[in-house]
């Protein structure tokens, strides 16, 4: 007996529901591609453990050397993640600090550090540099500007499992503020930063606190 072909309305029929088959997996795909991706991912342990005992950012203290290349008078400040001070037409900010372990070697010491200066053109204060800068490698990051340089000095923080520094090796603590000088340097209460945004730090240091009101000089 011959065999009899399908019709072209059987293949069509058989077509129609192929493609509404496909149609519904592909559905049910995005919405579980989707789910998992609203999905919130599990902290890590090992981050947590790792940054267990480790000084908080907002904690740590910071000594930055401002130096003026006019008189080569550097002053010495003291600060705290999102406190700044000015000093003449300048305003040094920090966002970030922090140094490596003691059996990391080649040690280093970072900040993170904001140089805003007043305009005397404009009476305005214009941001000249933001970044990190490091004190045994000052080349990676310099700061470029005719009257005003900022260099880091020491970064008070502890690492878990350190030991503690004798007191006959600890460094001289800094001054909170340089004693005013006249003219162009004199210390004053540093203006209000529009920027919030915290810094990226190096390797695992945390994200920065945020701004607090800035301090007067003693």
């Amino acid at each position: 007996m011959p065999q009899r072909r399908p019709s072209m309305q059987m293949l069509g029929t058989a077509m129609i529901c192929a493609m509404l088959l496909g149609g519904c997996n592909r559905q049910h795909a995005n919405a579980d591609a989707e789910a998992n991706a609203n999905r919130p991912l599990p902290a890590s342990r090992d981050v947590d453990a790792s940054m267990a005992g480790v000084t908080p950012m907002a904690e740590r203290v910071a000594v930055l050397g401002l130096l003026n290349k006019r008189n080569g008078l550097v002053r010495d400040v003291t600060l705290k993640p999102g406190e700044s001070l000015r000093i003449g037409r300048a305003v040094v900010r920090l966002r970030a600090c922090e140094r490596t372990a003691q059996w990391e070697w080649p040690g280093e010491v970072g900040a993170f550090v904001q140089l805003d200066v007043l305009n005397l053109s404009n009476n305005r204060w214009q941001r000249n540099f933001s970044g990190w800068l490091f004190k045994n490698r000052p080349e990676r990051n310099i700061i470029q500007h005719p009257i005003y340089d900022v260099f880091v000095r020491s970064c008070t923080m502890s690492w878990p499992g350190e030991r503690p520094v004798p007191s006959g090796d600890a460094p001289a603590p800094a001054e909170r503020a340089a004693p005013p000088a006249p003219n162009d340097d004199s210390t004053e209460r540093a203006p209000q930063s529009p920027d919030t945004t915290a810094p990226v730090a190096p390797a695992t240091a945390p994200a920065p606190a945020t701004d607090s009101p800035p301090k007067a000089a003693d």
